[in-house]
């Protein structure tokens, strides 16, 4: 089990009041979006710059500084992000300051926290067992974890997004990147130091392998059936018979309908008409002449919709007559060789080479399916657009006779 030399009373004293100004400077003033550079990440450097000192066998005074250190090297975080090692050691010196620390001693321990900024040198031995036991989470076994507390850091705090590839990389290369600089520090890293870079190849390779396999998925060809596919253009097929029986219908019950008023209407002209002596001793249309401006509307009205239901039922065929001036132009991604509409206008020969190409090519299939789709879709809005037509004219048409016969009766009382 390691031992921790002790220091001094009134050192360990500066150090005990150290650790708790900073525990709630931060519990106070640290950004809560700090999940790496967090009071832990503050308590576990301080932990391993203590073993670090014992193991290159530093004296008292030194232990302390490097301690302290150890403790302010982050507290620039409550006011800047890049930068912080700057106003860490502000902040370090005034509160030394206000302990009356010696003024030779603050420097040594600012001198000890610049060597954290990454472009600042790392000379004495201080300023390396500090930085070695900043960057001591690269060789321990919590790595892969606090790198993604850090990850989520950067895209909290700097914006910096990364995808699992990226950030796999981004790793690799700051541990091939990193070294430890101290005999201690090696001694008691490197195992894991390694370890963690074979792992982190490891990752890189299989988060390398997952992105190649997402974006062959995604360029795939059609020619290589997939279920979804198949499912998304079987569910769209029946959508559109389903909706095209549903028109037929609709638009043959108005035709049924109407084409029942038609005959009663007619049939009752008719009869009025055909037979004069009726008319003439009757009360009937010609000595009520004013009844048939309702009944010329509902026959109006009727005709009108029983059109429209017609011509939203009849058949309705896409075809191209270009195709027969020009059957070489087949294989063109408007033109669909599975529909009858259209390779009807083509010979034989023609049309066994147009399909053969549909079998050749990759994509050509689904393209005709797709095309055929369309053409489907183009059909059915117009079927949808004449029935709600008729509808329409049979509403209205109906309204309108209620209302004139409702002033024929007003007129006549």
């Amino acid at each position: 089990m390691e031992t921790i030399p002790t220091l001094k009373p009134a050192k360990a004293e500066i150090v005990k009041k150290a650790k708790a100004y900073i525990t709630q400077l931060f519990e106070q003033q640290l950004p809560s979006r700090l999940v790496y550079h967090s009071p832990k990440h503050t308590a576990v450097v301080v932990k391993e710059a203590k073993a670090l000192a014992e193991a290159a066998g530093l004296n008292e005074a030194d232990q302390e500084a490097l301690i302290l250190a150890a403790w302010f090297h982050d507290a620039g975080y409550v006011d800047t992000y890049d930068g912080h090692e700057y106003r860490s050691m502000e902040i370090a010196e005034q509160w030394l300051t206000d302990h009356g620390y010696p003024a030779d001693r603050i420097a040594v321990v600012k001198d000890i926290i610049r060597a954290t900024h990454r472009d600042e040198a790392r000379e004495t031995e201080l300023q390396q067992l500090l930085v070695d036991a900043d960057m001591s989470n690269l060789g321990r076994e919590d790595f892969f974890a606090n790198a993604e507390l850090l990850r989520t850091e950067w895209e909290t705090t700097l914006g910096k997004t990364y995808s699992n590839t990226e950030w796999a990389e981004t790793q690799l290369n700051f541990l091939l990147g990193s070294k430890y600089y101290t005999d201690a520090a090696k001694e008691r890293y490197k195992e894991q130091f390694k370890a963690n870079i074979k792992e982190q190849r490891d990752k890189l390779k299989k988060t390398e392998k997952k992105k190649k396999k997402k974006e062959e998925e995604a360029e795939a060809t059609f020619a290589e059936p997939k279920r979804g596919i198949e499912t998304m253009f079987r569910t769209m097929y029946s959508n559109h018979m389903k909706l095209s029986d549903m028109a037929d219908k609709k638009a043959n019950m108005m035709i049924s309908l109407n084409a029942v008023l038609m005959s009663l209407i007619i049939t009752y002209f008719g009869a009025k008409l055909g037979s004069k002596s009726a008319a003439l001793s009757n009360v009937g249309l010609l000595r009520n002449p004013v009844i048939s401006i309702p009944m010329g509307i509902l026959l109006v009205t009727a005709l009108g919709s029983v059109v429209t239901a017609i011509l939203c039922a009849q058949p309705d065929v896409t075809s191209f007559k270009w195709l027969k001036r020009s059957p070489q132009i087949a294989t063109n991604r408007r033109v669909n060789l599975l529909f009858f509409g259209n390779f009807s206008k083509l010979s034989l020969d023609d049309f066994q080479h147009g399909m053969t190409e549909i079998m050749r090519q990759k994509d050509a299939l689904y393209t005709n399916m797709v095309t055929d789709i369309y053409y489907l879709g183009d059909v059915l809005t117009r079927k949808y657009r004449l029935l709600r037509l008729s509808y329409t004219i049979f509403m209205v048409g109906l309204i309108l006779t209620a209302l004139s016969f409702g002033i024929v009766l007003l007129y006549k009382s």
